[in-house]
């Protein structure tokens, strides 16, 4: 039974929570938007995947290593409402995930946390997400909710865990070491991320 099917059966009004987080990641954009982010890459292309981490072109495609990262939200995002909201709806957990995704895309694009990844991270050049790229993330996401909603448990952590070694090993980069490096930069892991 495909995952949208099956999280229909578990939650009777579906369309309507579709349609309210479909709702909540536009008015992130909008957000987005007044806080002067670029509706899509300043090079005025659209591209569907950008594998350079040090390119102008990183976080502001569809998709990049760090999609990874936030197809991981989902799946934590599910298994954390699932332990502490178990008896909502899916769709309305759905919603939590989607309202908690959306509000780091906006915090993550404070000028605040862009400065704190130029200074701790080895991102010099980082300048921000694009709209496109931010409700990209927040789809991916869904998409790492609908998959954790209909895997069995192992294959997620499986597939996390995967995730996680492939991006560490190919940009040397990933979700736990991006919250290390944000929270308590450890000056060894740069110098490793920057190949020193």
């Amino acid at each position: 039974m495909p995952a949208v099917a099956y999280i229909q059966k578990k939650s009777p009004n579906l369309r309507y929570y579709l349609l309210l987080g479909a709702l909540m990641i536009a008015v992130a954009a909008v957000i987005l938007l007044l806080m002067g982010r670029n509706p899509i890459c300043t090079c005025g292309t659209v591209k569907l995947w950008v594998s350079d981490t040090n390119s102008s072109d990183n976080s502001q495609h569809i998709a990049d290593w760090y999609t990874l990262s936030h197809i991981i939200h989902g799946f934590l995002f599910y298994g954390i409402l699932w332990l502490a909201a178990r008896k909502r709806p899916v769709g309305q957990r759905l919603l939590g995930a989607i309202f908690i995704e959306a509000a780091w895309e906006i915090f993550e694009n404070t000028e605040m946390v862009i400065s704190r990844y130029r200074e701790a991270t080895i991102a010099l050049g980082y300048v921000g997400d694009s709209v496109l790229n931010s409700v990209s993330d927040i789809l991916f996401m869904v998409l790492g909710f609908f998959f954790a909603a209909r895997a069995p448990i192992w294959l997620t952590i499986v597939l996390a865990i995967i995730f996680e070694l492939l991006a560490g090993w190919v940009i040397r980069d990933n979700l736990t070491l991006n919250i290390v490096m944000l929270l308590y930069p450890l000056d060894a892991i740069k110098a490793w991320q920057g190949g020193l």
